[in-house]
């Protein structure tokens, strides 16, 4: 077989398409935000709604990207 008769599929690289971007973004946002709201609420509202004042730090410090 020589160079002429191999056959290559090339496939265009596809894109990132900016609402793909927006959408993780607007996720990232979603995530810090109640990241931030939970490490502000006073110990009787995370009993409230069955939070240890530890897990609520624990969810706090995870980086803005992490579910």
């Amino acid at each position: 077989m020589n160079a002429l008769s191999l056959s290559l599929t090339v496939h265009p690289r596809q894109g990132v398409r900016w609402s793909d971007v927006k959408r993780r973004l607007v996720i990232w946002w979603q995530y810090s935000r109640s990241r931030s709201e939970l490490e502000g609420l006073s110990d009787t509202c995370l009993r409230d709604i069955g939070v240890s004042r530890c897990t609520a730090e624990f969810e706090a410090a995870k980086p803005f990207w992490m579910p």
